[in-house]
């Protein structure tokens, strides 16, 4: 978020892609409230009469605990958020990854990071929802081909790591639109 913004904010269109999902707004803001106003304020216009939201991922930056040394993440994703595709899921790992010592979850994190640098067309953006939502973690994935995303989580799957996943779904595909294409396209 640049100095002085409360929110930013990105369409995406998911029609054709999901059944149950029109299209997804990536909502960012240094304070919490600041997201809840845009929300109720949102369902108190006309058009809000006529939304209903589906799902929501609530979610927090942070450091992450096994780059430790590295500067922490600021609050917002990670590029302006110009990439044709988002990915977006809920991730929740298994009770048996906590009782792992940190050295071997570290270990297995420097795997899944070393395999996500094979992808530098491919952007994450992981945000942390502990105590905030029903998942752990919120993960968002930006590219321009989703061919890239597809491969890399198929790399990802064949990571030590990757069996100590419990959920990671339901996963929304979503194109870049404005918020004005993607609600001329609704019936």
């Amino acid at each position: 978020l640049a100095q002085g913004e409360k929110l930013w904010i990105r369409a995406y269109s998911t029609q054709g892609f999901r059944r149950d999902a029109d299209f997804h707004l990536w909502i960012v803001a240094q304070d919490l409230p600041d997201i809840r106003d845009f929300v109720v304020d949102l369902s108190r216009t006309e058009m809000g009469l006529y939304l209903d939201q589906t799902y929501h991922y609530l979610a927090m930056t942070r450091q992450s605990i096994y780059l430790k040394g590295a500067p922490h993440t600021n609050p917002g994703p990670r590029t302006e958020g110009k990439d044709e595709w988002l990915f977006v899921y809920p991730f929740v790992k298994s009770r048996e990854w906590y009782s792992l010592p940190f050295e071997a979850r570290k270990r297995m994190m420097d795997e899944h990071l070393r395999v996500g640098h094979e992808f530098p067309n491919v952007k994450i953006n992981t945000t942390y929802s502990f105590g905030l939502d029903d998942q752990e973690f919120v993960v968002a994935f930006e590219s321009d081909k989703p061919e890239d995303f597809l491969d890399l989580v198929m790399a990802l799957r064949e990571t030590e790591g990757s069996r100590y996943t419990l959920r990671d779904t339901p996963i929304f595909t979503c194109i870049r639109k404005s918020l004005k294409e993607t609600l001329d396209t609704l019936g």
